[in-house]
């Protein structure tokens, strides 16, 4: 059985390693062993507080495999970007550009670097271990984040965004940035991306801050602007299907989309419901779909399952209950699968 969990501190050698497979362009995740210990301590701290307010630390979840016992999937929550170190995009915009003379009207894709400072929760650095991907099991790395979200409404922001990898090759060459950010920084693209999880500083050092007209850059990079890397595709498809919408920012290293939605109108923290445990037993699962099933409170897990809904509660498997740690009385969070 695979459950999702807050990650804990003694995960840090199996996690380290399992996000050493990552691919390219997954820019949260390039970090070294100490900086994931640091943000691990970080997320086991912001998990175990008590007070419910807003706060921009980081939630790390870990997905474990309780037949072997290992970590084989990570993701994470940003509660709140920007601050001290700005949340940096480009926002799409149309410039006009008209001539009554020559009979001339162009509208004109620009990027237009935009800096928040007081910005939004953020998901990402989602990674599934190859030999895990399907069945189902992307779905609950994913949507476990927003149960969490919808248990603990106060710790996130109004707004939720989503970086999305974007178009990189097998060599982990960008177009975007060959034809744009290499000229200013003089990095190529892997070692920018490393920068990136130390600090941001040299973003507002060296980024133009004037206008990019998208027509003088090569047509391999105008095309890859607001377009996903083909292995983030089913997880944008995802996150659209949650509600996420693209609203004109891109990444500005690779031109991946930004996506966005309301919190409170994702659709797993919508659709989710709080019942209590009525009883522990097995049952029929004929014609009852699978739901993502999240034991309620501080000791937060999340598994996917059937379950049997009653007038006023809920019955659940035995192995659900003895994975979850629940029992008669105990709350529970329950959405659809999706």
């Amino acid at each position: 059985m695979l459950v999702v969990r807050p990650a804990a501190i003694s995960d840090l050698d199996q996690l380290y390693q399992l996000i050493l497979r990552s691919e390219e362009g997954l820019t949260s995740l390039k970090i070294t062993r100490e900086q994931l210990q640091d943000r691990l301590e970080t997320s086991v701290f912001a998990f175990g507080r008590t007070s419910q307010k807003l706060s921009g630390l980081p939630y790390v979840f870990v997905m474990e495999d309780l037949t072997s016992g290992q970590v084989v999937g990570t993701s994470s929550v940003y509660s709140k970007v920007g601050g001290y170190e700005p949340f940096y995009a480009y926002r799409i915009e149309k410039s006009i550009h008209e001539s009554s003379e020559l009979n001339v009207y162009r509208e004109i894709d620009t990027l237009h670097l935009n800096k928040e400072h007081d910005g939004p929760t953020e998901i990402g650095s989602l990674f599934l271990s190859p030999e895990y991907w399907g069945k189902g099991n992307g779905k609950l790395l994913s949507l476990s984040r927003f149960m969490y979200m919808a248990e603990f409404p106060d710790r996130f922001d109004v707004n939720t965004i989503a970086e999305m990898r974007g178009v990189i090759d097998t060599e982990g060459r960008s177009p975007l940035w060959d034809a744009l950010g290499s000229h200013f920084f003089q990095i190529d693209f892997p070692r920018a991306v490393m920068q990136m999880s130390v600090s941001k500083t040299f973003i507002a050092d060296l980024m133009p801050q004037h206008p990019i007209y998208l027509p003088l850059l090569p047509e391999e990079a105008r095309n890859v602007v607001g377009q996903v890397h083909r292995n983030t595709e089913p997880a944008l498809a995802m996150l659209k299907k949650q509600g996420f919408r693209h609203q004109g920012l891109v990444d500005i290293f690779d031109g991946g989309p930004v996506v966005h939605a309301k919190t409170k109108e994702i659709a797993t923290v919508a659709l989710s419901n709080g019942f209590l445990v009525g009883d522990v037993k097995d049952f029929d699962t004929v014609d009852k779909p699978l739901q993502l099933i999240a034991k309620s409170g501080l000791d937060f897990k999340v598994v996917v399952s059937t379950i049997q809904v009653n007038a006023k509660s809920v019955t659940i498997h035995p192995a659900i209950a003895q994975t979850l740690n629940v029992g008669p009385g105990d709350r529970l969070r329950i959405a659809p699968l999706g």
